[in-house]
């Protein structure tokens, strides 16, 4: 068998034996800390195989808790996939889609609600430090609007392809980082910084690199700050980390400086290196505040191998790509902006010191939309209205019986897919054909087997024919632009500004 079938299939089963008892009534309401990864690849970290990128602290999470073989982001690429981890639905139900749609970036609306209102309403404190990727900062749907008591970061994803920014946001004011110079600008996005010879970065644009804001450590030392100041009361931390997401910039190379790898592999190890580091800065704090045994943590990225940095930094013939250098690709077919099974399989791992027990793997098939309903048990509230989604707490804990997806379903620029049981369905919108492939027989998704299995179709088609809910923003499955535009006008739907760039 191959290792991309002992993957799918984590023969490794759950544990059993209750490690201790659930939460109860008396018990104190968990901390929860969701830690968002941008743009990491399947096998980035050790966990999942790397052995070239030091990754110590999210190595220690998996040993001290749950590693998941079969767990999926929200969409194949940024806003969606974060749009349904705070709403808890698919991407047929969820607010946003895509990341934009004609020049439109899309935002939550006045009665869309988020996990974080959710919690702050059960007694969290709720902080967001990172990418918000929701709003732009005229438009509905700002994190301050959206539960989160506290935000330090970016609101516009585009904003977050510079790790040195004219500005962050700290809640709705914007801070401003003269500092960084005109690093920001777009003529240097995508082009090659220098280092020194003690593997220092001296960006282009920046007169004094010494006093440069790395916005990655700015948000990173506030989020630390939030759990100092929060930790007597219960709290939902969402660390919606920018690293490893290009573009490709890094303080320091790190240990990797006289490694003799091209320079944009070092700086994308010592990115993901440096995340790393940051968790084992939150580890710690947990611990020497005394609340490390009452945290749960969750780790995951927020879409699929993000094969485009290949195209976008080539290197010299004869040297392999970033993700073959790296042997980080997911075991299957797929990665982002594609709709391939990889598109949405995520790496991901739970910590939960005394309620979770350590070293298990989990093969649980479970998605982004899965957390609302999780935080909700664990907050000891109803979730919200509408949720897709389903409690992971018995297989965190051990304790109950897990319920089971009979399937998942996620849409991305009208195609439309399904994960039911081991099978994998695509209706690709250009052709209006389908396609089914069996993931453990054949992961590279190269035998389209749907003419075999009728019976297997016509549940998948009845699935993605009832799972789709119109959207006022996207085109749905098959229906053209033509029509699409007629429908908003019947609706008398306004037409929307071109607002990708509107930090």
């Amino acid at each position: 068998m191959s290792k991309y079938n002992l993957l799918l299939l984590s023969v490794v089963a759950l544990s059993t034996i209750h490690y201790t008892t659930a939460q109860t009534a008396t018990d104190p309401k968990p901390n929860i800390i969701f830690i968002l990864s941008d743009d990491l690849n399947w096998g980035d970290t050790e966990p999942f195989g790397q052995q070239l990128i030091q990754t110590p602290n999210i190595a220690r999470i998996a040993q001290e808790g749950i590693r998941f073989s079969q767990a999926y982001a929200g969409n194949s690429v940024c806003a969606p996939s974060r749009s349904t981890l705070m709403q808890g639905k698919h991407p047929g139900h969820a607010r946003v889609r895509d990341n934009s749609y004609e020049g439109y970036r899309e935002a939550l609306q006045p009665g869309d609600s988020t996990v974080a209102q959710l919690l702050k309403q059960a007694g969290y404190a709720t902080g967001l430090f990172g990418k918000w990727g929701l709003s732009n900062y005229d438009q509905t749907g700002l994190p301050n609007d959206k539960g989160f008591d506290e935000f330090f970061g970016y609101l516009n994803q585009q904003h977050a392809h510079n790790h040195y920014p004219h500005f962050l946001y700290h809640n709705k004011a914007r801070v401003y980082y003269p500092e960084n110079g005109d690093q920001y600008k777009i003529e240097h996005y995508g082009v090659p910084n220098p280092y020194n010879a003690d593997g220092q970065v001296q960006p282009l644009g920046i007169d004094d690199p010494a006093n440069a804001k790395y916005a990655f450590d700015e948000y990173a030392r506030k989020s630390l700050d939030f759990v100092r100041e929060n930790k007597d009361n219960p709290f939902f931390l969402f660390l919606a980390y920018t690293l490893p997401h290009g573009n490709l910039i890094v303080p320091e190379l790190g240990p990797y400086n006289d490694k003799d790898w091209p320079i944009q592999f070092k700086e994308w190890a010592a990115m993901v290196n440096r995340m790393d580091t940051e968790i084992g800065k939150l580890l710690a704090l947990l611990e020497a505040l005394g609340i490390d045994d009452n945290t749960l943590i969750i780790f995951a990225s927020d879409n699929g191998n993000p094969g485009q940095y290949d195209k976008a930094y080539p290197v010299q013939a004869g040297v392999p790509t970033i993700n073959k250098f790296f042997n980080n690709q997911s075991p299957t077919r797929g990665g982002k902006g594609n709709t391939y099974h990889g598109a949405f399989h995520t790496p991901a791992l739970a910590r939960w010191p005394k309620h979770i027990a350590p070293g298990q793997q989990s093969d649980l098939v479970w998605a982004f939309w899965d957390f609302v309903p999780t935080a909700a048990e664990l907050a000891g509230v109803p979730p919200l209205s509408g949720t897709d989604g389903i409690s992971l707490v018995p297989t965190l804990t051990g304790e109950g019986i897990q319920q089971q997806h009979e399937f998942l379903y996620w849409e991305y620029q009208q195609d439309q897919l399904v994960r039911y049981g081991n099978w994998y369905a695509r209706k690709v919108n250009e052709t209006q054909q389908f396609e089914l492939y069996d993931l453990v027989a054949d992961p590279a998704q190269y035998v389209d087997v749907a003419a075999k299995h009728p019976d297997v179709m016509s549940r998948i088609q009845a699935i993605m024919a009832s799972e789709h809910q119109p959207s006022d923003v996207w085109p749905s499955p098959g229906e053209s632009e033509r029509a699409f535009h007629e429908r908003l006008k019947k609706q008398q739907v306004p037409p929307r500004p071109k607002n990708v760039s509107l930090y």
